[in-house]
């Protein structure tokens, strides 16, 4: 890895990809990009990690709730 990877979020991380204005939660990486799936489930998505933005606290609790209501709304 080079130092350049230290700058990118973990495996897991939920983060907004400006690009698309959508949140997504890191699941891998594919070449040079990262994938990112939607936080209630749905078609992942490749993305530059130029066109990311770690989420702030409030952001990021906000995602969750988002992502807890579609859930429930789905019935799980």
């Amino acid at each position: 890895m080079t130092g350049e990877d230290d700058d990118l979020p973990r495996v897991g991380a939920v983060v907004l990809d400006t690009a698309r204005n959508l949140v997504g939660r890191v699941t891998g990486a594919d070449g040079p990009r990262l994938r990112l799936r939607p936080l209630g489930g749905g078609i992942p998505w490749d993305v530059a990690p130029a066109d990311l933005h770690p989420l702030t606290g409030a952001e990021l609790l906000s995602a969750l709730v988002t992502e807890a209501n579609a859930r429930s709304r789905r019935g799980r």
